[in-house]
């Protein structure tokens, strides 16, 4: 009885299916509602009934009769549903199978690669599906079937796209452990800074990595091994493009916290131009290990993960990797062209160098990573920071020579001494050659071949063009030092001030590679003009001193008695005044003092003498003479000039 009611039900439906289903999609809307509201009512009977009655309407084989006493007694059928609806084939039933597997898997509350046997039966089901619509596209006969098949296919990308991208996010495989770097939980390794503007918690700061021989394998080889065939049925399904976003989604964030943990916050050109020297200098500090450990460990590892995950599904790998890092990577790229296009102040040069460096030093490195057409385009941008931080370079230099040019002659230097403005520069120029191959290939202009190989500096090269811009700066310099040496009112005084910042500048040019770079030619003129400023110096600070020393001759009657005291008398009188003024004058180099000194004794003191002589060998002037100096008190006088107010 149970059996007999079961075949009534289901001619029942049968007849209701002919009656209603004038399409197939619509047959097979009325079949699926028919199998979800009883359980008699399966979608295997249901076709099997239907295809038994199609049969009998032609009296075919498998000819059944209907039960002669149905609950309700189907109305007549006209002369056209007689027939019946087309034989089911092959391919519908086997959508129809492939439909109820794979939605038993779409609908599943858990990731369905939790289980290995359920991954691999719906690897297995998505094959089959994958063939099936390509068959049936390839046959272009049955588009109502091909328009569920790919609906279906449509439904079973979804749920693979949010397997992929989970099993890429599993946290416990997403935190690689790289000495200092982005995986590490341990205190004592990172700093927090908790205004980073990354939200309300505290950003752990990693601590510098200075090996980059590191490669992080972000995800475990069975997890990319899962996520690899996924991709393949992904990209096999015509899904690539979102396969590749889906990667770059779910590996963005991986990617974001790694750069954040490196303690650099993202800021506009405006931020960093209105910056303080010191709060910008803070940020490039962490800017350049920053670049080079994005650069050289963690966008190479994900070029690395990214090829495993899409092996042999190009191009889409180099969507998946470009997608992946180039926000991150034009981040620190814009920091740089904005530092490189913001104040040109001559303190900047240094860290600017070091910014070029660490740019330029990575270049060769980037090819194998950037090699295809999608992300040349990143590896243009990073050759172009490098460009433009070098264009900066160039730039501060000429501001240094607008700087010392405009550096106002207000305010003499006490005693002579050596300027500021003379002390900065040497010890700035002094300072910059320690990165002198940088600047050599900077202002050659040798950009183009950057990071290829870097030009060989010739230790004899004064002719370069870093040393004639370092020559025209020396000579800007000293046509200033020239200008404030006016504002002296003593012309003695200006030859002293010019005397000691010209043995300055040949003390630090000789104590550093400004030697080499300006040559033998410029020191010989640099130190023939210390020599012409002595001799100004003597000239006119001790000219009217040696004039009344002179006696007109070894002869007694060349000159009286009373012209000789007369003579003694205005010689001290100078010395006095001379000791006086010049006491509080400074020569600042041990060496030069002496050698002005000796200069001094040796043109003043036999002249001196042969004037003491001379009166006491004159019976007339001996009676008068009083000697107020003895030469030893003269030559002592003399020694202790030119020791500063200090002393």
């Amino acid at each position: 009885m149970a059996e007999d009611g079961e075949e009534k039900l289901l001619a029942t439906v049968q007849h209701i299916v002919q009656t209603l289903g004038r399409t197939d999609t619509m047959t097979e809307d009325i079949l699926k509602v028919f199998s979800n509201y009883d359980g008699r009512l399966s979608l295997d009977k249901l076709y099997a009934t239907r295809a038994a009655a199609a049969a009998a309407a032609v009296g075919g084989p498998g000819e059944r009769t209907v039960p002669a006493s149905p609950p309700m007694p189907p109305p007549p059928v006209a002369p056209s549903a007689a027939v019946g609806m087309p034989p089911v084939t092959s391919l519908e039933r086997t959508v129809r199978t492939l439909d109820r597997q794979i939605s038993q898997f779409v609908a599943m509350d858990r990731l369905i690669w939790a289980d290995s046997a359920d991954a691999d039966a719906f690897l297995e089901a998505v094959d089959d599906l994958i063939g099936t619509v390509q068959e049936l596209d390839a046959a272009g006969t049955n588009r109502g079937l091909l328009d569920r098949a790919d609906e279906l296919l449509s439904r079973c990308m979804a749920r693979l796209e949010d397997e992929f991208r989970a099993l890429i996010e599993r946290p416990d495989d997403a935190a690689p452990q790289v000495p200092g770097g982005f995986g590490s939980d341990e205190s004592d390794e990172e700093d927090y800074d908790a205004d980073d503007g990354f939200g309300d918690e505290p950003i752990p700061i990693a601590k510098p990595v200075s090996d980059f021989d590191v490669v992080i394998d972000a995800l475990p080889p069975g997890s990319v091994s899962d996520v690899h065939q996924i991709a393949r049925r992904m990209v096999d399904a015509g899904f690539g493009r979102e396969c590749a976003e889906a990667y770059a989604a779910a590996r963005r964030g991986f990617i974001d916290e790694s750069v954040a943990r490196l303690g650099i916050r993202s800021r506009t050109t405006e931020e960093v131009h209105s910056l303080p020297w010191e709060e910008l200098e803070f940020d490039i500090a962490r800017w350049i290990p920053a670049f080079k450990m994005v650069f050289r460990i963690l966008i190479p590892s994900e070029r690395r993960l990214c090829d495993r995950v899409f092996d042999g599904l190009a191009p889409y790998g180099d969507l998946a990797f470009v997608a992946a890092v180039r926000t991150q990577a034009l981040q620190l790229i814009s920091f740089g062209d904005a530092v490189a296009a913001a104040s040109r102040a001559p303190e900047r040069l240094f860290r600017v160098i070091d910014m070029y460096e660490a740019v330029r030093d990575l270049l060769p490195d980037l090819d194998p990573v950037f090699s295809d057409p999608y992300s040349a385009a990143l590896r243009a941008e990073v050759s172009a920071v490098c460009s433009t931080l070098g264009s900066s370079i160039k730039g501060i230099f000429m501001e240094l020579e607008n700087l010392i040019r405009r550096d106002p002659a207000r305010v003499a230097v006490p005693g002579g001494g050596i300027h500021p403005i003379t002390r900065y520069v040497m010890n700035y120029l002094r300072a910059a050659c320690g990165s002198r191959q940088t600047l050599e290939e900077v202002m050659e202009g040798d950009l183009g071949a950057v990071g290829a190989a870097a030009i060989a500096v010739d230790p004899d090269r004064p002719t370069s063009s870093l040393a004639v811009h370092i020559a025209w700066i020396m000579d800007v310099l000293h046509k200033n030092l020239e200008t404030k040496s006016k504002i002296y009112r003593d012309p003695p005084l200006a030859s002293i001030f010019l005397m000691n910042n010209g043995k300055y500048i040949i003390h630090k040019v000789n104590d550093s590679e400004l030697g080499i770079l300006l040559g033998d030619e410029w020191m010989k003129q640099m130190m023939s003009r210390v020599r012409r400023w002595s001799m100004e110096y003597q000239r006119g600070a001790w000219a009217k001193v040696m004039s009344v020393l002179q006696t007109g001759g070894p002869g007694v009657g060349s000159i009286t008695a009373k012209a000789m005291l007369q003579k003694m008398q205005m010689f001290n009188s100078y010395l006095e005044e001379i000791c006086a003024s010049q006491s509080d004058w400074v020569i600042t180099d041990e060496q030069l003092r002496a050698d002005v000194k000796s200069t001094i004794v040796d043109s003043v003191m036999p002249a001196y003498r042969g004037l003491i002589g001379r009166l006491r060998s004159s019976p007339e002037a001996a009676r008068d003479l009083f000697i107020k100096y003895t030469p030893e008190d003269v030559q002592a006088r003399i020694q202790h000039l030119f020791e500063g107010v200090a002393k």
